[in-house]
């Protein structure tokens, strides 16, 4: 008997340009130019819209706000996600490429410091997104959590560099230089997939 799986949907609505919050308990996460947009799935094929379902639900699962924003005049994760945490009431910030790679960053750190960093992409699985949301949203309330574990593998940068490049050149294209972020109005739909 065939079984039937769930998948989501992102339906994106522009608000116009991104202001800085007031509310202090907040995190705003960031995603690429490209997120959800010319492309729609993880360097290991998990779909935008479960990703961010993820973040977001661990965020709120802390009782703190959520607000999503589309970085378009950069790519680069550190500064996509320092551009969130400056933006964000808390101070708190999250960056996800297209690709996967996320990070929590902090608005009084460098661009190039952060709180937490998730480099290895494929190895992030959707209880991890939880888990970053989830942290996040403890940073954000004054809480000192134990960093979300992090999986290493020595193989995966030789074994997904190249798709990662083709990946970054992809979310590249879609920059607008000198663009300030856009705040999007995010909601979920549900599609069902057959399978077995």
């Amino acid at each position: 008997m065939p079984s039937t799986a769930v998948a989501f949907k992102i339906n994106w609505k522009e608000k116009g340009t991104a202001k800085k919050g007031d509310d202090k308990h907040e995190v705003v996460v960031a995603v690429g130019p490209a997120f959800g947009a010319a492309i729609n799935k993880t360097i290991v094929q998990v779909d935008h819209a479960s990703v961010l379902r993820e973040v977001l639900a661990g965020i709120e699962e802390q009782g703190v706000k959520a607000r999503v924003i589309r970085s378009l005049s950069t790519a680069d994760l550190a500064f996509m996600a320092h551009q969130a945490a400056k933006l964000s009431g808390s101070g708190i910030g999250i960056g996800i490429q297209s690709r996967g790679t996320t990070v929590i960053h902090q608005r009084d750190l460098d661009p190039l410091s952060n709180l937490e960093l998730f480099p290895q992409s494929p190895l992030i699985t959707l209880e991890t997104y939880r888990a970053i949301g989830r942290n996040a949203a403890m940073y954000a309330l004054g809480e000192s959590p134990i960093p979300v574990p992090v999986v290493n593998d020595q193989m995966a940068r030789p074994k997904y560099q190249a798709v990662a490049a083709i990946l970054y050149l992809k979310e590249c294209q879609s920059l607008i230089p000198d663009m300030k972020p856009v705040e999007l109005d995010v909601e979920f739909t549900i599609r069902e997939q057959g399978g077995m």
